[in-house]
């Protein structure tokens, strides 16, 4: 049994860690796509919302069963923008993402069911939130483990969300429609509009 043990202790001290593959090259948006107005600028490294509303998706392949790093800061209180993760298929509008994906908030000034960490207006926020003073980075962890979804925000869990739990009544026509989404999916990040500014410095996966 010791040895068991101990040649278990070996393989894992050998085989390598999971090492976190960069999406964004800090240089420009290879690899990326962009559907409706405004735009992401590469400003010294960083990708910065301009205008919106509109949706940068990464268009190589769907993601499942992977973690999804976002390390991201806010130029004022009320700056919007959010990850959008299981799209079942290549955004072709900018509310795409809302209405067949979920929308994982970028929003300091939000309450719990729509500030940063929430998935919109379907899973709110808990534990020990805490988003860092407009700017100073942030991160933000998006586990996707089949039907399940775990937010972290500054290495604090904030979220967990299951395919099929209970959700609010849709109340507003921009508020997601309600449905399943898939395990496998396209994700992207917003532009929400002119006067939200949020800049993006890392966005990586990790299996």
């Amino acid at each position: 049994m010791q040895r068991i043990v101990l040649t278990l202790i070996l393989m894992a001290a050998i085989l390598p860690a999971a090492s976190w593959k960069q999406l964004f090259n800090g240089k420009d948006t290879s690899g990326w796509q962009m559907t409706g107005p405004g735009s992401f600028e590469v400003e010294d490294g960083f990708l910065v919302t301009k205008g919106g509303m509109g949706l940068l998706y990464y268009k190589e392949k769907p993601l499942a069963n992977t973690t999804l790093r976002v390390v991201f800061k806010t130029a004022s209180e009320r700056a919007n923008s959010g990850v959008y993760i299981r799209m079942p298929k290549a955004p072709t509008d900018p509310w795409y993402g809302v209405h067949n994906g979920y929308e994982v908030q970028i929003d300091s000034a939000g309450d719990d069911w729509h500030k940063t960490g929430a998935i919109y207006s379907l899973s709110k926020v808990g534990g020990e939130w805490k988003q860092n003073p407009n700017g100073e980075w942030n991160t933000m962890d998006i586990q996707l483990k089949g039907k399940k979804t775990i937010v972290f925000l500054n290495g604090k869990k904030v979220n967990e969300f299951v395919e099929g739990q209970a959700v609010p009544e849709r109340k507003m026509w921009y508020e997601p429609v309600r449905g399943p989404r898939p395990d496998s999916g396209y994700f992207g990040i917003q532009n929400h509009d002119g006067q939200s500014k949020v800049i993006f410095k890392e966005i990586s996966v990790k299996n």
